[in-house]
C-alpha cells in the first residue's frame, strides 16, 4: 500500500465534557516495518511433518477497511520479510493495529496461530520505535516490528465528539457511467462498483438504451479513510481485494481500482474488446448534520418535561403531606417506580399498584416509570391515553381484565395466521429484519388487545406535553451473538422522545429506532414500528442463550467457562506514564483449541435473535474513551478494552429481555443527571423476591454507582413484610429505595388498611403468590377472573397500607435536598 505524502501539526485544543467541535490536524502516517519476526514459529499439527509457511496480515479498522498482508514464507521456522505498510491515522481516535499470525494451509483454511492487538497512540509523533512481541514464552517464539510515526499536511478534520464516540468527516462519491459508446454496443451490461467500508458497500449499475440517460451512484464513506472504488462486469461474479505487493494479483477481478484520495478525477477506461465507456468520478463533501445525539445530558424535550412535571409533583406532594407552604423548585425531589418483568403477573400486578398509588394521591408525584418485560406491556396500555393518570383507573383495568380472561385459542386459528404473515411480509418490505420475535409482538397484540394496533412510541409524547403523566422508559439489553449476558451486555432504554446507549452517551429520535445509519447520520429512514413489535422486542426472552440459562439460575456463576474463551494475555512491558493513562496494553490473543472452541459455540448459541440497524455504525472511539466518567460507570463487559469489536463496529444491535441478567429497570433513575433521589420498587420477579435487588446492589456498588447496600437476614427473607426502605445516609446521591416484594401479608386479614375480613370474606385474602401452583406463574397467559380481581386487590392494598413508608421517604428526600441547598 502506498505512503501519503502530506504532513500536518498537531494541535491540542480543549473541549467540554459533553457534545463539542474538535478541529484537529490530525492526519499522521504511520510506518509498519516488519523486518525479522517469528523466531522458531511452528504449528504443534504440521510439526512433524514440515516447518510452517507464515505470514502476517495486518489491520487498522480506524484507518482503512482493507487488510494487508506480507507475503507467504514456506517451510520456514525463522521467516523475515522486511516489508513496509503504510497508514494515515486520526489521532483523536483509538487505533488499535491487529497483527495476526496465520500458518497458511492449501488444503483447508489457513490456521490462525496468535493475534497482537497494539495501541498506535503509544508511538509518539516523529519517533522510530522496535518492538519485540513474545508470543510463547516457553517456545521462545517473537514477532519483532519496527513502528515509525510521522506529521503528514491535510485539511483540518472536524470532529464531533462526547469523549467517547467520534464522528469523522464524510464524503460522497458520484459515478456516473456514459453510455453513449464509442463502438458497437454488445449485449446490455451490469457493472457492480464496491467501495470497502462505505455505508452502501457496493452497487450494480445496468447499462441502459442509447438514449435513456443512467442516474449516478453514490457511496458515502470516511473522508481521509484510504478507500478505494473498485468496478468490475457483475457477470464475472468479482470478488473485491486490495492486492499488496505479496499479493498474487491474477485472482483480482476488479477492471478498474481506483484511490479515492486522488479524486475528482475524469477517465475513460477500457471494458472490454472493441467497448469503450466514459467513466466519471468525482468526490465531494458532505457535511450534513448529525442525526444522533453526542450527549450524556438529557435532550431538550425531558428536561421541558421536567419542568412542567415539578408543578404537578409540588402539588401532590403538598397535600399528601399536609405541607403549610409550597414547596420550592430546589425543594422537589424527583421519584421514580422501577417495575421488573414477569410477564402477564407484571401485566396485572403493576396495574394494582398504580391503582394503589392513585388512591394515595400520589401519582403525581411520580416522575418517572421506568419497565422491562412484562411490565412495558402495562405501560404502553396505558400511554396510549394522553391523561391516563388523572382518570380513574378501573376503566384500563377492566379492559385488560377482558383480554387476561379471553380463550387465546383464537391467536391460532387460519384468520390469524393469515394475519401474522400479512404483517411480517409488510415488515420486510418496508426494511426491516425479520425474526420470531416479531411474530411474538403479533401473538401479544392478538391476545392483548382489540385487533390491530397503529398506536407507536413516538405518539406518547402527547401524555408528556403538559407533564400530566410520569415519563415511561422501556429498559433492554443490547448483547452479542457470540457472547454471555454475564460477558457482554449493554443498558439501552427507550422514551417517547430518544432511544440510546447509556454507556456511549448516543440517542437518536425514537420515530427513527430501526432506520439505518452511518457516522452519525439517517441514511435510510424506515417507518416507526408499531407499538405491537416493541412489546415483543422489550420482553424478548427468546434471544438467550445456555450459558445465559445456567447463568440465570444460579447468578454466583456467572464468570465461569473462561476457558471456552480465547486466551488473552497483557504482553505490554511497562505502565504507561500518568499523562499517558489512556494508552490501552498490548494484548495477545490464542485461538480456543478446538474442543473448546466447539463446546463454546454450542453454549453461545442463540437461536432466536431480535436484530435492528445499529444507530452506533461507522462512529470510532474517542481515543481516550476509557477516561470519560460517564463511560467508565458502565463499563462491565469482556471488551471494553478491545474497541475493534465494541458496538459501533456491529451491523445490527442485537437486543434482549433484561431479566436474563438481572431482572430489573433502574439503570435509566441512575443516571446522574436524572438526579432521582426516591426509587418505588416494584418486584414482580419468580422465585426469590429480594435477589433482583441483592444482585443490582451489587452490581452498583461494583460499577461505583451511588446505591444503598441491601442488608437482609436468610430469616427475613423467608418471611418478608409488604415494603422495606433502604438508603445511605453516608451517600447523599444514592437515592432512598421503598421496596415493594410481591407477597400477600397482612392482605390475609384485612381487605383495606385497618378494616379486617369478616369469616365470609377470608376467601378473597388467599392469593397464591409464591407456590408452585400458583395461577400467576410466568407461562400462565389466561386468568380467572377471580384471579385478577384478587392480584389486583393484593397490589393495591400493599401500597395503600404503607402508606406511612412512602410518606417517610418523601419526607427525608424533601428535608435532603433543603438541607443540600442550604
Amino acid at each position: 500500500m502506498k505512503g501519503f505524502e502530506e504532513k500536518a501539526v498537531k494541535k491540542v485544543i480543549e473541549t467540554p465534557s459533553f457534545c463539542s467541535l474538535l478541529y484537529t490536524f490530525s492526519a499522521i502516517r504511520l510506518c509498519f516495518k516488519i523486518f525479522v519476526v517469528i523466531c522458531y514459529l511452528q504449528h504443534i499439527f504440521s510439526n512433524a511433518v514440515s516447518q510452517t509457511d507464515c505470514y502476517v496480515s495486518l489491520s487498522l479498522p480506524t484507518a482503512s477497511p482493507e487488510t494487508v498482508r506480507t507475503k507467504t514464507i514456506k517451510n520456514c521456522k525463522d521467516p523475515v520479510w522486511n516489508e513496509t505498510f503504510c497508514f494515515r491515522i486520526q489521532s483523536q481516535v483509538k487505533n488499535i493495529l491487529e497483527m495476526k499470525v496465520y500458518d497458511e494451509n492449501t488444503v483447508t483454511k489457513d490456521d490462525l496461530l496468535f493475534t497482537v492487538l497494539f495501541d498506535v497512540s503509544k508511538i509518539q509523533l516523529g519517533e522510530t520505535v522496535h518492538l519485540i512481541f513474545q508470543l510463547n514464552s516457553k517456545t521462545q517464539e517473537i514477532l519483532e516490528v519496527e513502528f515509525a510515526s510521522e506529521s503528514i499536511p491535510v485539511p483540518p478534520e472536524k470532529l464531533v465528539t462526547n469523549g467517547v464516540l467520534v464522528s469523522r468527516e464524510i464524503s460522497c462519491l458520484e459515478v456516473l457511467m456514459d453510455n453513449r459508446w464509442t463502438k458497437k454496443v454488445p449485449s446490455e451490461k451490469d457493472f457492480l462498483f464496491s467501495v470497502k467500508g462505505s455505508y452502501e458497500k457496493s452497487q450494480t449499475l445496468s447499462l441502459g438504451s442509447f438514449w435513456q440517460p443512467l442516474k449516478p451512484l453514490t457511496f458515502h464513506y470516511i473522508k481521509y479513510n484510504l478507500s478505494e472504488l473498485c468496478m468490475a462486469l457483475a457477470e464475472k461474479k468479482p470478488h473485491f481485494c486490495s492486492c499488496t505487493s505479496g499479493e498474487d494479483k491474477k485472482d483480482c477481478y476488479a477492471s478498474l481500482t481506483i484511490p479515492l484520495d486522488s479524486l475528482p478525477f475524469s477517465e475513460k477506461v477500457a471494458v472490454a474488446k472493441d467497448e469503450t465507456i466514459n467513466l466519471h468520478v468525482k468526490s465531494n463533501d458532505w457535511s450534513r448534520n448529525l442525526d444522533v445525539r453526542l450527549e450524556f445530558d438529557l435532550c431538550t424535550e425531558e428536561k421541558s418535561f421536567l419542568q412542567k412535571r415539578k408543578k404537578f409533583v409540588a402539588s401532590a406532594l403538598k397535600k399528601a403531606l399536609h405541607l403549610e407552604h409550597d414547596l420550592q423548585d430546589h425543594e422537589v425531589p424527583v421519584v421514580a417506580v422501577m417495575t421488573t418483568g414477569g410477564g402477564t403477573r407484571a401485566l396485572t400486578s403493576l396495574l394494582g399498584n398504580l391503582l394503589g398509588l392513585q388512591k394515595l394521591g400520589l401519582l403525581d408525584a411520580i416522575s418517572y416509570i421506568t419497565g422491562s418485560s412484562g411490565s412495558t406491556w402495562t405501560l404502553s396500555h396505558l400511554y396510549q391515553s394522553a391523561d391516563w393518570s388523572h382518570k380513574d383507573l378501573s376503566r384500563p383495568i377492566g379492559e385488560v381484565r377482558r383480554h387476561m380472561t379471553k380463550c387465546k385459542l383464537s391467536c391460532f386459528y387460519l384468520e390469524s395466521l393469515k394475519y401474522y404473515a400479512k404483517e411480517l411480509k409488510l415488515r420486510k418490505q418496508e426494511g426491516y429484519q425479520i425474526s420470531s420475535v416479531d411474530f411474538w409482538g403479533l401473538l401479544l397484540e392478538k391476545a392483548l388487545d382489540d385487533g390491530k394496533n397503529n398506536h407507536k412510541l413516538s405518539d406518547e409524547q402527547e401524555a408528556l406535553s403538559q407533564g400530566q403523566n410520569p415519563l415511561p422508559i422501556y429498559m433492554i439489553l443490547n448483547i452479542k451473538e457470540d457472547y454471555s449476558l454475564s460477558e457482554f451486555k449493554e443498558w439501552v432504554e427507550f422514551t417517547p422522545y430518544e432511544v440510546g446507549f447509556l454507556k456511549y452517551g448516543a440517542f437518536i429520535r425514537a420515530e427513527d429506532f430501526g432506520s439505518e445509519f452511518f457516522m452519525g447520520r439517517l441514511m435510510k429512514k424506515l417507518p416507526e414500528s408499531r407499538i405491537c413489535f416493541m412489546k415483543g422486542l422489550w420482553s424478548n426472552v427468546f434471544s438467550y442463550n445456555l450459558l445465559d440459562a445456567w447463568h440465570s439460575s444460579d447468578p454466583t456463576q456467572r464468570r465461569s467457562l473462561r476457558c471456552t474463551q480465547h486466551s488473552t494475555v497483557d504482553i505490554g512491558e511497562e505502565p504507561s506514564p500518568s499523562d499517558r493513562r489512556h494508552e490501552l496494553e498490548t494484548y495477545l490473543v490464542s485461538p480456543e483449541c478446538g474442543i473448546m472452541g466447539i463446546i463454546r459455540r454450542i453454549l453461545t448459541e442463540r437461536v432466536m435473535v431480535s436484530k435492528f440497524y445499529n444507530f452506533l455504525k461507522g462512529f470510532q472511539l474517542h481515543n481516550e474513551y476509557l477516561q470519560s466518567k460517564n463511560f467508565c460507570i458502565w463499563k462491565d463487559t469482556v471488551l471494553e478494552h478491545f474497541p475493534n469489536q465494541l458496538t459501533e463496529t456491529a451491523e445490527f444491535m442485537c437486543l434482549a429481555d433484561t431479566a436474563g441478567y438481572i431482572d430489573i429497570s433502574y439503570p435509566p433513575l441512575l443516571r446522574p443527571e436524572r438526579k432521582v433521589d426516591v426509587v418505588l420498587h416494584l418486584n414482580y420477579s419468580s422465585g426469590s423476591q429480594t435477589l433482583p435487588l441483592e444482585e443490582a446492589s451489587k452490581y452498583f456498588q461494583k460499577q461505583g454507582i451511588p446505591f444503598p447496600k441491601i442488608h437482609m437476614s436468610e430469616e427475613e427473607k423467608k418471611n418478608l413484610k409488604e415494603c422495606y426502605i433502604f438508603e445511605d445516609t453516608e451517600t447523599p446521591e444514592a437515592p432512598t429505595v421503598v421496596f415493594f416484594p410481591l407477597v400477600n401479608d397482612s392482605f390475609r386479614k384485612y381487605k383495606e388498611p385497618g378494616v379486617e375480613r369478616s369469616p365470609a370474606e377470608m376467601a378473597q385474602g388467599d392469593v397464591d403468590v409464591s407456590t408452585i401452583s400458583s395461577p400467576y406463574c410466568l407461562n400462565s397467559f389466561t386468568y380467572k377472573g377471580e384471579d385478577f380481581d384478587k392480584l389486583i386487590e393484593l397490589t393495591s392494598y400493599n401500597i395503600q397500607n404503607n402508606q406511612h413508608l412512602i410518606l417517610q421517604a418523601l419526607n427525608s428526600a424533601i428535608e435532603q435536598k433543603r438541607q443540600h441547598k442550604k
